[in-house]
């Protein structure tokens, strides 16, 4: 497997566990405020050939808060 697809299937392995474990009784809900989002922010590009050609992830509806 490519090192970009390691760190992308890495790091959303990662956020999956975060997500379990949000959902667990004694979950540290600060613990879980400061490190999801930086999962999240250091969630590299998907390796190629994961979205369809052509896709465009900015293109769709506009949802609640979104500028345009």
């Amino acid at each position: 497997m490519c090192p970009p697809c390691e760190d992308f299937t890495r790091t959303v392995g990662m956020l999956a566990d975060l997500a379990l474990y949000a959902h667990t009784d004694d979950a540290d809900e600060g613990f879980i405020g400061i490190v999801g989002p930086c999962l999240a922010a250091s969630l590299p590009e998907p390796p190629p050939g994961l979205f369809p050609p052509g896709y465009d992830p900015n293109d769709g509806p506009a949802y609640p808060g979104r500028d345009s």
